[in-house]
């Protein structure tokens, strides 16, 4: 039989449309590889095989990704029915479900994908790992003694394993780019508002948070946004619309670009790694060969010292938001005793601020976005290069938190969140590519930036990348 996991989520939806596969038999076969692949990693929490088995087996949408299997991640895009704890232990006790999708798995089903499960993350997403208490950590496939990231870690690790072509990610610092450099991944963070968070919510974190999926090939990453995109109603502000469809940026030619590099943790919380310099240089190298031009600059603004304060203001914010709006939804307030260290202190320095004080933080990173943008809108660069992240894929075990030493996690996130975190509060798109792997055999992730709405372009690039130094053959030892 062929091995249907060679294959991206484009090139499954086109083997059911030649009638060479049916659907049923592509989801069976993700269900036997989650069964086979899972257990070592933990990457799916939720299945969903009879649902998945019942979908395929009847008659699905005439989509663009017809009968191909996903996985969601369980934090924000819920599906009707199905279960939805966000890392929380007190959801999972109360065995919480949601009554309807939201508007991206609406699309979602109407473009084809069959859900086979959810995947894992932290607690409320708020970590770049994911290790919550309720679940126990997902692991990474190209070596298990090391994070999947986060917090999109489950569906990264999924991905990585080839238990499934692509797999639904969120963004809101860094955590759909963060595992898909750790796990080897395309991960494109897409500008503020291209795809809606409704019918629940307008925006989530003041922002900062942005819905889409992680995938092995740039082509499917744009062919999804393209299924997922555009405003609903409702909707308070959405990103401008693209001049054609984002899958016809991919194979397109870029032009010649004018690209800066910055490859220092200008928050000073880390040092980057040899090996993610190394993945850098590499990358401008390769960018230049290509023709284009590349110096060694990048927006000052980033500099800005006012911008760690004003995002943990938020960030805090965003983890007592999320107990609120829980027990808005369940009816069950959250103590405690009922998150983990980490959430409740977030949750408990929030409180210690006012809404004046709140609202300014917003004011301040809105500012700051404008003048980092600046950089692409007025000085007319491109994109930006940088590591995805400063260090190799964590070691497993760095992120607990305890009542006596419930802020680690928070010290923990900033020396790796530090390339990311910016272009949420800016709201523009950033693809992180698998470029590089060190010596270890570990995938290690560059980011590329581009300017408000510019997703075209960074799929003209990054599919040039793509073909000029290719990924696809690479797989974990052991997920054959």
């Amino acid at each position: 039989m062929t091995d249907l996991s060679q294959f991206d989520a484009t090139a499954q939806a086109e083997l059911v449309s030649r009638g060479e596969i049916s659907a049923v038999e592509l989801v069976e076969d993700a269900i036997a590889r989650i069964e086979k692949y899972n257990p070592s990693i933990n990457a799916v929490i939720h299945r969903m095989f009879d649902s998945a088995r019942k979908a395929a087996s009847g008659d699905l949408p005439d989509g663009p990704f017809r009968g191909v299997p996903m996985l969601l991640k369980d934090l924000m895009a819920h599906s009707a029915g199905d279960p939805l704890h966000e890392g929380m232990r007190a959801l999972r006790d109360i065995g919480w479900t949601e009554k309807e999708d939201t508007y991206l798995v609406q699309r979602l089903r109407r473009g084809g994908f069959v859900f086979v499960g959810k995947t894992n993350t932290p607690e409320m997403g708020l970590f770049p790992t994911t290790e919550p208490a309720v679940y126990g950590p997902t692991k990474n496939p190209w070596d298990p003694s090391r994070s999947a990231g986060g917090s999109s870690g489950g569906s990264a690790a999924a991905v990585a394993a080839r238990m499934v072509p692509l797999a639904h990610a969120n963004d809101g610092g860094g955590s759909i780019r963060i595992p898909a450099s750790e796990c080897g991944l395309v991960g494109l963070k897409p500008t503020r508002a291209r795809n809606s968070l409704g019918p629940e919510y307008g925006e989530v974190w003041a922002g900062l948070a942005i819905e889409h999926v992680v995938t092995r090939s740039v082509r499917d990453s744009g062919a999804v946004l393209d299924l997922t995109s555009g405003p609903m109603p409702g909707d308070p502000y959405f990103a401008p619309p693209p001049t054609r469809p984002f899958s016809e940026e991919v194979g397109a030619d870029p032009g010649r670009l004018r690209v800066g590099v910055l490859v220092t943790d200008l928050t000073g919380a880390a040092e980057v790694h040899p090996e993610c310099r190394a993945a850098v240089s590499s990358a401008v190298e390769l960018l230049e060969g290509l023709g284009h031009d590349v110096t060694d600059q990048y927006p000052l603004s980033l500099e800005d010292e006012g911008f760690v304060t004003s995002f943990l203001v938020v960030y805090a914010a965003y983890a007592d938001w999320c107990l609120e709006d829980t027990f808005r939804k369940t009816g069950h307030r959250i103590d405690e005793e009922g998150c983990e260290p980490a959430t409740w202190a977030l949750a408990e320095m929030s409180r210690g601020t006012t809404t004046a004080e709140y609202l300014m933080a917003v004011q301040y990173l809105h500012s700051c976005a404008r003048r980092v943008r600046a950089w692409w809108e007025v000085d007319g660069y491109d994109v930006l290069v940088t590591p995805t992240i400063p260090e190799l894929p964590l070691k497993l075990g760095q992120f607990e938190s305890t009542r006596d030493n419930p802020l680690t996690p928070v010290f923990r996130a900033a020396g790796v969140v530090p390339f990311a975190a910016p272009f949420n509060v800016t709201g523009q798109p950033a693809v992180s590519l698998p470029l590089h792997w060190s010596d270890e055999g570990l995938p290690v992730g560059v980011q590329l930036v581009g300017g408000y709405g510019r997703e075209d372009l960074l799929l003209r690039l990054a599919s040039q990348l793509e073909e000029a130094r290719p990924w696809a053959h690479r797989r974990p030892v052991g997920f054959e």
